[in-house]
């Protein structure tokens, strides 16, 4: 119940913002992704759907010999009260209206009544596949593993789906 309502205010307040970003005249340079799926979809006794919010600031992007590499930021929520922050690098393919954008992100995790992974830092290993709605708006999927590397006692991992919306502001 509480994510549901926790959801349904991110939603308006994207939308709201939104609607005051039409208004401005500056560029739009930065992009945020609202998404929502099953946490540790894997394992039948631990899976449980989550929510989370991503940040990437648009006028830190380098093109490289990698590609077009940037810095992202975010946080996800599981119904089991387990939590996850994050922040990390991420490259961006464009072909055509598909996007490609693998990531990694060192983070923080906090197990709640959720999955044991192990250890306090784990790295999240994610790639997205996005099609451009609008100029200023994608749709997409996108799955991730998160592992310890072996730091801890024991390094289960954990493997997630998401359904994400982005926008740029």
């Amino acid at each position: 119940m509480i994510l549901k309502k926790f959801c349904s205010v991110l939603f308006v307040i994207f939308f709201a913002f939104s609607v005051n970003a039409k208004e401005l005249k500056n560029e739009k340079n930065t992009e945020f992704n609202v998404y929502s799926g099953m946490f540790d979809f894997s394992d039948d006794g631990k899976k449980s759907t989550l929510i989370g919010f991503q940040h990437q600031n648009e006028n830190l992007n380098r093109d490289t010999f990698l590609g077009n590499l940037s810095p992202i930021t975010g946080a996800l929520i599981t119904s089991d009260n387990a939590g996850y922050i994050y922040t990390g690098v991420q490259a961006q393919y464009k072909i055509g209206l598909l996007n490609i954008t693998p990531s990694f992100t060192p983070g923080l995790y906090h197990e709640g009544n959720g999955k044991d992974l192990g250890h306090m830092l784990e790295f999240k290993s994610e790639v997205q596949l996005s099609f451009d709605l609008s100029k200023n708006t994608e749709l997409g999927f996108s799955y991730n593993h998160l592992s310890n590397a072996s730091l801890g006692d024991k390094n289960p991992g954990a493997n997630s789906y998401m359904f994400n919306f982005f926008k740029n502001f």
